[in-house]
């Protein structure tokens, strides 16, 4: 049992420090942050040159909220943390798709009536839209990345989320 290497992986402290604990990035080990952006976003406008936004929300309030993406001043707030509102990419995906059915009541009348007349079965022509899915939100800016999702309600919410994406668009410009 005297003959035992020591453990390569034990820091010795005649040998000085490990790199890591110094906060320097080793082999496996996350990078630190790069620093700070050289844009720093402020509520209020005053980090734009050239004065305020053409935009401003009113008095504490967001401008524009799409899920858990909102939009105050010039910064896009998220829950993955703050953006700058200047250069952001916005893009929307429809996952959500809507089905046309004769709805449970329409069969049952049909049935109901078809033993009486034939005209129950015009009941059968009753139809309904039900739309389910959800519609996808992304918005990259400042070297982050953040998504959300959004219930659709029925066969014109993605319709509604572009005209809020376009929105949110010319405000990024």
């Amino acid at each position: 049992m005297s003959d035992q290497q020591p453990n390569p992986y034990a820091s010795d402290p005649s040998q000085g420090s490990n790199n890591w604990a110094q906060g320097e990035a080793g082999y496996g080990y996350p990078q630190p942050y790069p620093g700070s952006p050289a844009y720093q976003p402020t509520i209020g406008g005053a980090g734009i040159p050239g004065g305020a936004p053409a935009y401003a929300p009113g008095p504490g309030g967001p401008g524009l909220s799409l899920g858990d993406i909102t939009i105050a001043g010039d910064q896009i707030i998220t829950p993955s943390g703050n953006m700058p509102l200047q250069g952001a990419m916005w893009n929307a995906t429809d996952f959500s798709r809507t089905e046309e059915k004769i709805p449970t009541h329409a069969i049952v009348l049909a049935i109901v009536f078809a033993l009486f007349c034939l005209i129950g079965l015009l009941f059968l022509l009753m139809k309904e839209k039900v739309t389910t899915g959800y519609i996808q939100i992304t918005v990259t800016s400042g070297g982050r990345h953040h998504s959300t999702m959004i219930p659709a309600a029925d066969a014109h919410s993605y319709a509604w989320v572009m005209t809020q994406i376009n929105y949110a668009r010319s405000l990024s410009m």
